[in-house]
């Protein structure tokens, strides 16, 4: 197989895995929430129960970041 047909390949296959992305995407935020989770809601108690230190959701309820963010947004402000 020629250079041109390798390049063809994978251009087939990286446009291939981006719609596969936007349809999961889409097809993921169209799922309706489970009956009987409709009322959870994501707390601060909730989130000091996990032990999953790496999550987004978990930092944004922590204070002193999110105080600091503040004051470095302020700063860039001016």
């Amino acid at each position: 197989m020629t250079t041109t047909g390798y390049l063809i390949i994978s251009i087939a296959l990286i446009v291939f895995f981006i719609v596969l992305f936007f349809v999961t995407f889409v097809i993921n935020r169209k799922t309706p929430v489970p009956k009987g989770c409709e009322h959870l809601k994501i707390t601060e108690e909730n989130c000091s129960m996990c032990s999953n230190t790496s999550c987004s959701i978990k930092e944004r309820f922590d204070i002193e970041k999110l105080k600091e963010d503040i004051e470095k947004d302020i700063e860039e402000e001016n």
